[in-house]
């Protein structure tokens, strides 16, 4: 639903690229008029091709023969998995073996990588985060949820799950500093641009109710608007998608004040307020990977199942979705 104020607040970094970095004839986006290309190897690229599941780039003994088959069904692309469990299973101690195996199975293969980075959120819960920071919760605190939230669907399914607080500037450090590794690694190895784009998080967002509830998003909630996004407000006027611009205008159209004060103590106001704090997530981790390794970089949607009427928490409050 909130698709605004991950526009305002996340960078999608691949979408503009230095001419020492085009020279280098990387992977990279190019926009010609309302069209979008993908660059690979200097030439608009059509990514067609197969995903494996979530885990199974974890072991490279099990992969090993599915490598063949997909190059038997004539993929030309596949999207694999970096996960921060597996890329940091202690704190401080990295291993890429896996990211390895993958980047040297498909150059094997003749195939074309994207990788999706697990980082601290997946499928809007925590669960490929690594363990040590699971285990953790003064250092990387929880999102927590209203209990007596009326929920459909799915969502009150994953009601209970762990899902850590984006509103966590640890987290969202030790995030980014992991990711930026990976990034870096994968440029001194990967001279030959087996990978060519990178999803950053996968379907940021908080299932189980419209906003976080923990003391760190409370405190969020109650400080003033941040000031890029009043003046984003205030430049897009008319442009704004009405669910946001509605509620801004619902509460005066203000210039100043906090996230109540500026878009009401509603659901939608809620939403709005996970919006800012999930896009600014995501672009925080992503601009610490573009700083070492320039390729395309971009964020996934939530696609369902949805039910009807849906609302904030029925699908991941504050994430990228379709509707």
């Amino acid at each position: 639903m909130i698709k605004q104020c991950w526009k305002l607040a996340m960078v999608l970094l691949g979408a503009s690229v230095s001419s020492a970095t085009a020279a280098q004839d990387l992977p990279r986006i190019e926009r010609h008029g309302e069209a979008v290309q993908l660059i690979v190897d200097g030439a608009p690229y059509p990514v067609l091709g197969g995903e494996l599941h979530n885990s199974s780039a974890s072991s490279p003994a099990y992969m090993a023969p599915i490598w063949d088959k997909l190059a038997r069904n004539g993929l030309k692309t596949v999207i694999g998995v970096a996960s921060w469990e597996l890329v940091e299973p202690k704190e401080g101690h990295l291993d890429f073996a896996a990211v390895d195996d993958q980047i040297r199975q498909a150059r094997a293969h003749s195939i074309k990588l994207v990788l999706i980075w697990f980082g601290a959120f997946k499928s809007a819960e925590s669960t490929y985060a690594p363990s040590w920071v699971r285990r953790d919760p003064v250092r990387f605190p929880r999102a927590e949820r209203d209990p007596a939230a009326k929920l459909q669907g799915i969502a009150n399914f994953l009601r209970d799950g762990v899902a850590l607080s984006v509103f966590n500037d640890r987290l969202a450090e030790d995030d980014a500093r992991t990711f930026a590794a990976l990034m870096r690694h994968i440029r001194e190895v990967d001279k030959n641009h087996t990978v060519i784009m990178v999803q950053v998080e996968n379907e940021v967002g908080l299932v189980g109710d419209s906003r976080d509830r923990s003391a760190l998003a409370d405190d969020a909630w109650s400080r003033p608007v941040p000031v890029e996004l009043m003046v984003a407000l205030q430049q897009r006027g008319a442009k704004l998608r009405p669910v946001v611009g509605d509620a801004w205008a619902r509460n005066g159209s203000r210039a100043s004040g906090t996230w109540a004060q500026f878009f009401g103590t509603d659901k939608v106001a809620e939403e709005i307020f996970m919006a800012w704090g999930s896009g600014r997530y995501v672009d925080r981790i992503a601009r610490a990977g573009a700083q070492q390794y320039r390729l395309p970089m971009y964020a996934n949607a939530w696609l369902g199942p949805q039910p009807k009427s849906p609302e904030p928490g029925d699908y991941p409050s504050g994430g990228r979705s379709p509707g």
